[in-house]
């Protein structure tokens, strides 16, 4: 039978999902966390730097992650040769600079590491991540160059965000002249990742393109006017734009021969992690949002037709099963929770077991605000995790009180800053690793007044991958695809306490007005 390959290059590690799509299995579930290759000193999939503000990534490490993959694929028996279509996701937004397209250098060698091969074709040594937030000032620039925020909001979905693809391209071209001038192509994570599994100059998808500041939402090709005001002669450094089902090359020989591909499998154009976590949900049709716990938490949802955000937040993507996509984003997501889980001594159980059994909703007046690093939504550059309630648990003394603390504010301000897109969302879908704790999803189910439901694969940007392969390659039907992946786990059901409603509007009241003496304005 057919298997599928998916891929995914998130923030902290690199997974694959193998499907066999016509029996609706899980052939293999398989993951590099970044912290296994300690030798690119990013545990947490980003290089340390004294600025906080400033997140960059070694890309030199997904390329060595992804050999460790396939090698790990090979060593549990997964026979790639019956791999017939791959397809692929990145952590949105970051970029990587080459010298030269990967399709004119020298046939790649088996006695060396790939990443060792590839280390001279950069043009810039890191690539900044979404993390980043160190671009105010080409933010500024690039939305006064074209009439300001609402014109931006109108063209790509989206204001000028530090952490999109191109403010980061107009900082590099300010900071480092000569290095831009050396860079022939510039690729997103996942156009990346599919041109070193190609060899090819994989182009952007237009889901994952929509992330940079640069598409037009009306064409869906790059807007000549911001593409201009970005950077010089940018248009020619930029992948085209393509459509999700484009079929971009095959697996390169080089893979091939190592690790047992089929010669000229197809793989399918790679897109973002949450356009392809969308699709992995069985999300595309508007009524359901889904809740990704990971990094750094996300709220998404189908939309009928775009609508943005007035406060100027939130995001419209294209979605890979065809239409459009809300997103809103919050840096201070696991990060802050595990930050928050070390300090008072809790274990992932006991963490669980503080919401579940040792706590009430509403913390007995008890609040925190949710900020350990910068946030995007609301905006907060100088975050203060700043602590509301009695001594004991203000001062850190309360171990339960202060799991839950963080929990229901990110909860509370998902809630206060997704209400733009509209409609009250039938349920809700939670993924990322965070999910499997019952805690968490209970006070979402709370806060949200609605079901939560829980995929039975965790990764559901690979699995979206797998799902997009087949149904490019396969000509599978998305309704058939999703019937047998995409399904909720029935185990897994979390419905909201009709009486916890009172409580988490008088507190998201009372959270709303401490931060808005903390957000930028």
């Amino acid at each position: 039978m057919a298997h599928y390959l998916g891929l995914d290059c998130s923030t902290q590690s690199l997974s694959a999902l193998v499907i066999d799509a016509e029996r609706g299995k899980i052939v293999a579930d398989e993951s590099v966390p970044f912290a296994a290759l300690p030798e690119f000193r990013s545990p947490h999939g980003f290089l340390e730097h004294p600025d906080p503000r400033i997140k960059h990534a070694d890309p030199l490490l997904w390329v060595a992650a992804l050999e460790v993959l396939l090698g790990r694929l090979r060593q549990r028996g997964v026979d790639l040769a019956r791999i017939h279509g791959v397809s692929g996701a990145g952590q949105q937004h970051g970029s990587v600079y080459l010298r030269a397209p990967l399709d004119s250098t020298p046939p790649w060698r088996d006695d060396a590491p790939l990443h060792e091969q590839l280390a001279p074709l950069l043009s810039r040594a890191t690539a900044p991540i979404w993390l980043d937030s160190a671009t105010s000032e080409e933010c500024h620039e690039i939305a006064a160059a074209v009439g300001g925020d609402d014109e931006l909001v109108r063209v790509t979905g989206s204001r000028a965000i530090e952490r999109f693809t191109g403010p980061q391209i107009r900082r590099f071209f300010k900071q480092e002249p000569r290095a831009y001038a050396a860079t022939a192509e510039i690729h997103l994570v996942s156009s990346f990742v599919a041109s070193v599994l190609t060899k090819t100059s994989a182009p952007v998808d237009r889901g994952d393109g929509a992330g940079m500041n640069l598409l037009d939402l009306q064409t869906l090709d790059w807007s000549p006017a911001l593409v201009a005001v970005t950077a010089p002669d940018l248009a020619s450094r930029l992948p085209r734009p393509v459509p999700c089902d484009t079929i971009v090359g095959t697996v390169a020989p080089y893979f091939v021969r190592r690790y047992g591909f089929a010669p000229r499998t197809p793989v399918v154009v790679f897109t973002g992690d949450n356009p392809s976590s969308l699709v992995g949900m069985g999300a595309t049709t508007p009524g359901t949002a889904v809740i990704s716990l990971g990094t750094s938490d996300t709220v998404f949802a189908a939309m009928e037709r775009p609508r943005t955000d007035p406060r100027g937040f939130g995001h419209v993507f294209g979605h890979p099963a065809g239409g459009f996509m809300s997103l809103i984003c919050f840096a201070n997501g696991s990060l802050a929770r595990e930050t928050v889980a070390r300090r008072v001594g809790l274990d992932w159980a006991g963490f669980e077991r503080a919401i579940l059994q040792d706590t009430k909703p509403g913390n007995d007046g008890a609040l925190l605000l949710p900020y350990f690093v910068p946030e995007m939504t609301p905006r907060i550059t100088a975050p203060q995790p700043l602590l509301r309630g009695d001594a004991a648990f203000t001062t850190w003394r309360d171990p339960a009180r202060s799991a839950r603390a963080i929990v229901e504010a990110q909860a509370l301000v998902m809630r206060r800053y997704s209400d733009w897109i509209g409609g009250t969302p039938e349920r809700l879908l939670a993924t990322g690793g965070a999910s499997s704790n019952q805690g968490i999803l209970r006070v979402i189910a709370d806060v949200f007044q609605a079901e939560v439901h829980r995929l039975r694969v965790k990764n559901a940007s690979a699995l979206g991958a797998a799902l997009r392969a087949a149904q490019v390659v396969g000509q599978l039907d998305w309704a058939f695809l999703f019937e047998r992946f995409a399904a909720p786990d029935p185990a897994v059901v979390v419905r909201p306490a009709p009486e916890t409603r009172p409580i988490y509007e008088e507190m998201g009241a009372r959270l709303a007005a401490e931060i808005h003496q903390l957000a930028d304005r």
